[in-house]
C-alpha cells in the first residue's frame, strides 16, 4: 500500500523554474520535495507528499490529524 504523508514546508527553492523544490518537515525529519505540481504553495503550509513529490496542499488541521494517527500507529516519531 502506498501512503502520502503530510509535511510542513520550511523553505522553498525556485532557483530552477523547471524543478522548484521545498524543504519539508515530517516530524523530526526534513526532506527535499518537488513542488513542481503545486506552484502556489508557501512556507508554513502543509502538503501531502509521496515518493519525493508534493501531490496536494492540505490544511493544518487535517495534517495534524493524520500525523497524530501515524504516531499512534508507530509509523513516525
Amino acid at each position: 500500500m502506498c501512503l502520502a504523508v503530510p509535511g510542513k514546508i520550511v523553505s522553498i527553492d525556485r532557483s530552477n523554474p523547471d524543478s522548484p523544490m521545498a524543504s519539508v518537515q515530517f516530524g523530526a525529519t526534513t526532506r527535499d520535495i518537488s513542488i513542481q505540481w503545486l506552484a502556489d504553495v508557501k512556507v508554513g503550509e502543509y502538503i501531502l507528499a509521496h515518493v519525493g513529490t508534493a501531490l496536494s496542499k492540505v490544511d493544518e488541521e487535517d495534517a495534524m490529524f493524520t500525523l497524530n494517527a501515524l504516531r499512534e500507529m508507530g509509523e513516525i516519531e
